[in-house]
């Protein structure tokens, strides 16, 4: 059989078992669909006050401001990732050893996972939050160039499930990575852009953003769908952000594969 087919049918039957377990509990993922409407009511607020009848901030016309945060509320419906707290809980009770014996590295699994998670994520979250921004805010949210970001989202996933496996992953070194995964998840939710356009920090801030993971979650997918973006005095244009957010989400790829080499010969199994 084509090895590229397999593992496609592997991650299909895991994503579809997957997509049927959540479903089962859909009313808890359910209870998510109003944590983007009062985020963004917050974030309305907040903007509505802080232009004060000003025409721009930091480039950012009010509307485009409303729309940033309806599509950042949105496309974090497609992203959330959970590898870090899962591959964690795996590693300290012992319990990775039964993935450790298969011949799919648990790495690919957790993958096909979220995909089949994200996809229930999809149907009774996303859906459902886009239809309140439409009909209910009365938000625009076309977004200005539909295949790229439909790639940025796709990335922005990838990136999102890469890291946070490397952040489950230090738990073979250390056994429990909350401490590691607080910070981090503290550090992503400041510089991602998902509290406030990155335009708005310092300069020398902004720059640094081009090498760290956080900016290509939220803040680069946000500003493909406003259709033009902008940090550190640069402004790019979309395909040139989004080759750049390639090629992040490939250098955190290589550290996924090199870490997860180096893990491998480290698990002893305990508790198993």
């Amino acid at each position: 059989m084509n090895p590229i087919k397999q593992r496609l049918d592997v991650c299909k039957a895991v994503a579809f078992v997957t997509f049927k377990e959540w479903g089962a509990y859909r009313t808890h993922s359910m209870v998510s669909i109003f944590v983007g409407p009062v985020y963004f009511i917050v974030q309305y607020f907040i903007w509505t006050a802080v232009y004060g009848g000003s025409g721009t901030l930091g480039g950012i016309e009010l509307s485009q401001m409303i729309r940033y945060f309806g599509a950042t509320a949105l496309i974090g419906y497609l992203t959330m990732d959970f590898a870090d707290w899962n591959l964690d809980m795996l590693i300290r009770t012992g319990k990775y050893l039964t993935f450790a014996l298969r011949p799919m590295n648990h790495r690919f699994f957790a993958f096909s996972q979220k995909v089949g998670h994200r996809i229930l994520g999809f149907i009774v979250e996303f859906v459902p939050c886009t239809l309140i921004f439409i009909l209910l805010f009365r938000i625009d949210m076309r977004p200005a160039y539909v295949g790229w970001l439909l790639v940025s989202i796709m990335l922005a996933y990838l990136m999102n499930f890469f890291v946070n496996y490397c952040l489950g992953m230090a738990s073979f070194w250390i056994v429990q990575s909350d401490g590691i995964r607080s910070v981090y998840s503290l550090a992503g939710a400041v510089f991602s852009g998902m509290l406030i356009p990155l335009v708005f920090f310092p300069k020398p801030l902004q720059i640094l953003q081009f090498f760290l993971p956080f900016q290509y979650t939220a803040y680069v997918p946000a500003m493909v769908f406003l259709g033009k973006y902008s940090l550190g005095g640069m402004e790019l244009a979309i395909p040139v952000i989004v080759a750049i957010q390639a090629a992040a989400v490939l250098a955190v790829f290589i550290v996924s594969e090199l870490m997860y080499n180096a893990a491998i010969k480290r698990f002893t199994a305990v508790g198993a």
